[in-house]
């Protein structure tokens, strides 16, 4: 089982910094290439970069309330939630099915009727 980690392209795990501006400040994020990659493709269903969409999640997340003082642990997450997401079967695959034009508010309803099954008793 290890091996297809361990084996894998050490690339992947080679951290980058990046650089970008956002609203006229320099912010910089250091990621392993495998969220790097991970973003690029986020942002390409909804024809942004990387920068662009670095920019919509800051202000997005602030614009609902939430304290994105690590901002890296929340764009990992980001990350893995895409690809849950996709292997679950409720972001489709095909590219150009743009992100922001997903029924966020019914996938997120089914995660939780989801979350509820695995969890009986939990009231959220």
């Amino acid at each position: 089982m290890c091996q297809l980690f361990i084996d894998a392209d050490p690339a992947l795990w080679t951290s980058h910094t990046r650089s970008f501006r956002m609203d006229g400040m320099v912010t910089s994020v250091r990621l392993e290439e495998m969220f790097w990659r991970t973003l690029e493709t986020i942002g390409q269903r909804d024809d942004l970069t990387v920068p662009q969409l670095l920019h919509r999640l800051y202000n997005e997340s602030l614009d609902a309330g939430h304290d994105v003082g690590n901002f890296t642990s929340f764009l990992r997450v980001c990350c893995l939630r895409f690809i849950d997401l996709q292997m679950r079967g409720l972001i489709p695959e095909e590219k150009r099915v743009k992100i922001s034009q997903l029924p966020a508010s019914d996938i997120l309803t089914l995660e939780a009727i989801e979350r509820s099954k695995a969890e009986p008793g939990l009231i959220k």
